[in-house]
Formats: C-alpha cells, structure tokens, sequence
C-alpha cells in the first residue's frame, strides 16, 4: 500500500460558525485521534490575506492526515463524524489527496509522511513547516512579506496558502506546482532563497520539515471552482 496525505480547508462566514472553528482547534482532538485509519494529524489555523502574515484569520482553517491508502482517507471524509462536521458548518471546502515523492526533517518529533514512487505525470505540492525560534520572530516575519509578494507575481503557482498549528511560532507552507522544474525556478531566486541562506546561517528554527507530494485527486472547492482547474488547459 501507498501512504496516502489529505490537506482540507474549511472555510467559515459568520460569528458563530467561526467561533466554532476557533474551538474545534482544541476540542476536536479527541474525534480526530477516534478516526479509523488515520495515522499523523495536525489541526491548522491561517493567517489573513493568503496566509503568509502573523495576523490569525478567524475564516480558514485547515486539517492535515495521513492515511494507509486513498479509500480510507476518503471513507474517513465521507464517514467520520468530525468532518462531517467541519464540511456541514463551513460555506465552502476543499481536500486534496496526495502521495509523498520526498520528505525530509522532522514535525513533532516524527517524520510523519512515507515517500513512494514519485510521479512526473502530475501537478506537484510543496510543504514546508518550521518552528521558529522566539528569539527571530521579528525578523521571520519581516522576510515573509517579501515571498508571498514574489510566489503571488509568479504564474507558475496554481495555489498557496500559509496555515500553522499555533499562531507565529508554528508555520506551514503550502503550494501546488505544475511541474518540478517550475517549483525549483521559484525555490533558487529572490526572497525565497536569500531567506533559506538566512535559515542557514542563522539557525532560525528548532525544528524543520520539506516535503513534496504528487496530486491524486480533489473534492469540493475554494474560491467557487477548483484551483486545479487551470492547470487543464492544452
């Protein structure tokens, strides 16, 4: 079997269903560790914007799984009931199912995505998590600033979002690429690069994961249609 990755986002309009999202982050703990056949889990919020800014946006959250193949991470979406949850409370939502080309680092101790046989006939995706160090959250955030202006110029990136587990000191990044040698143009030039150096030289995380993922497959929306929608054209 190959490991299976779903990322869903939820989003939320009005107080009360954002309120319960907001509370969901703690309380869905115990459902989400009762789902049979999930294996690592994280519940994510976002920042404002597309993500990429320290300033929590109350309407977007997301939910990272891995899962033993695609049928039980899709019998888990359709069944379980803390997604049913989610999906009947929020306005619009989206998963993604994808399997893991390369990984490496670490994410709450544990390496938590198996690679398998990597795939040159999709769209990729490209996760980066870190847990900054206190001491340089200024200057992380100053440098962010910088990236989302330049991957959001970039025509390449079909979609990108920043989530986290808690604000400021926990960041994901994600986004979905049409191919492998698009995804590196954008990684080796400008903010981005000069910000991996910083990392480097700096040591500005106590913890750090990089993974890649081949696309297999999409449910519902975001923004009304499917991102993945332009990436169909001949």
């Amino acid at each position: 079997m190959t490991q299976v990755v779903s990322l869903s986002f939820y989003r939320f309009e009005g107080v009360f269903a954002r309120l319960w999202a907001f509370a969901m982050m703690g309380l869905a703990r115990r459902s989400m560790s009762r789902v049979a056949g999930i294996g690592f889990w994280k519940l994510c919020g976002s920042g404002t914007g597309e993500g990429f800014t320290p300033r929590p946006n109350f309407g977007v959250y997301a939910i990272l799984c891995t899962w033993p193949d695609l049928a039980a991470a899709r019998a888990a979406q359709a069944t379980a009931p803390v997604f049913a949850g989610y999906a009947a409370r929020a306005s619009e939502h989206w998963t993604l199912y994808m399997t893991t080309d390369s990984v490496r680092g670490a994410w709450s101790g544990e390496t938590p995505f198996v690679p398998g046989a990597g795939r040159s006939d999709v769209p990729l995706a490209a996760l980066t998590r870190a847990t900054i160090k206190p001491s340089i959250l200024a200057r992380f955030w100053r440098r962010v600033p910088d990236i989302s202006a330049v991957i959001g110029r970039d025509p390449n990136v079909v979609f990108k979002i920043g989530i986290g587990e808690v604000p400021w000191l926990h960041q994901v990044t994600f986004s979905i690429w049409p191919d492998a040698a698009r995804m590196a143009d954008f990684a080796r030039t400008g903010p981005h690069a000069e910000a991996i150096r910083a990392v480097r030289t700096e040591g500005w995380f106590r913890e750090e994961l990089y993974a890649r993922f081949s696309l297999l497959d999409e449910d519902g929306t975001w923004g009304g249609t499917s991102p993945l929608q332009q990436l169909e054209r001949p």
